[in-house]
This record gives C-alpha cells, structure tokens and sequence, in this order.
C-alpha cells in the first residue's frame, strides 16, 4: 500500500515538475572529466543560469578566469555558471582528460562543466537550440547566454565580451533578480 501510495504521488508531481521546467534545461549532459550527469531541470531550473561555449585551445580561453570570478561573486545570490566545451570550431581537445586540466587546473574552474557538446547547426544539442532560438547561435567560441529563472534568455553576449564588462554584469543582475 505504501509503495502504491508513493507511485500514485510520483505520478501526479512529475507533471508539475515537467511544467516547472523550461523546455531549455529539459535533458542531461556528461558532467566532464565524471561518469555522472548534470540533470539541468534538477540543478538549474529557477536560477540564473550563465551559459558558456568553451573551447581549450582557443585564444579566448584565459576567460575561464574572469568567468570562475563572476561565479564565484555571484553564486551566493543563486548564479548559477554552465560551461558547454565544444569542437565546432576545432579548437577543443578529443581527450576529455586534457579538457578537465584546462579548466579544472590550469584555470581553477569550479562550475559546471559538461563533456564536449555540439552547440552549432543540426547537431546542436537542445539546450543550444533553444539558446539560438530566443537569440542566436554561437558564431564562435565562448559565446555567453544569460537565462533569467523563468528559463528566457534577458541576453547574449559574444565572444569578446569579458566577465567583468558592464553589460554582461547587468544581464546577470537582472537574471538574478527575476521572479522564481
């Protein structure tokens, strides 16, 4: 009866759940350099999100820094930072090994990072997608995407935008003041 009665309650919250989650963060990804996933609904859905395209071997990758200071000056009022390496633009490494160095050591990265994804074109995967649908497709790497908590992007940022520039300071402000 008890196991009933938990089914019967599962099948009546995961509607809710679904609805509460917006169609961008429905899905996982490989969490990098883990066999684990970043459920996005789960770890996501209701915070400001900033969205990365990463890449190792690119000449924007010292952004890594700028980005892991935002987070880290944000995080406490819900920031939450998603970093998405991609080789669209053949400037990231096959070895997911080489991938985690970069961001893990090399530049002390603590915020989500996912396996390599594509983010361009048909392959692209949903959350990309959805991102190039409310405002446009990455044109290289390190493009930005902030997502309010509602699951909108408010902005997008390209590639030579740094973390500290004004704009993209505000996005955030903005996403983090959002309604849940």
């Amino acid at each position: 009866m008890l196991l009933r009665s938990a089914v019967v309650s599962l099948l009546l919250v995961a509607p809710t759940l679904a609805a509460e989650c917006p169609s961008m963060l429905q899905g996982e990804l490989p969490k990098l350099r883990s066999k684990d996933r970043i459920d996005l609904c789960e770890q996501f859905a209701g915070k400001p999100l900033l969205v990365v395209n990463t890449a190792s071997f690119c000449g924007f990758t010292p952004q890594f820094k700028g980005l892991e200071a935002l987070y880290q000056r944000y995080k406490g009022q819900g920031l939450e930072v998603l970093g998405v390496p991609s080789d669209d633009f053949k400037q990231e490494s096959d070895d997911a090994e080489e991938t985690a160095k970069v961001c893990y050591v090399d530049y002390g990265v603590t915020f989500s990072m996912s396996q390599t994804q594509p983010v361009t074109g048909a392959q692209a995967i949903p959350l990309f997608k959805e991102l190039a649908a409310q405002s446009q497709a990455p044109r290289w790497n390190f493009s930005k995407y902030v997502v309010d908590r509602q699951g909108r992007v408010v902005a997008s940022f390209s590639s030579r935008t740094l973390a500290d520039d004004p704009e993209l300071i505000a996005a955030v402000e903005k996403a983090i003041a959002s309604a849940p």
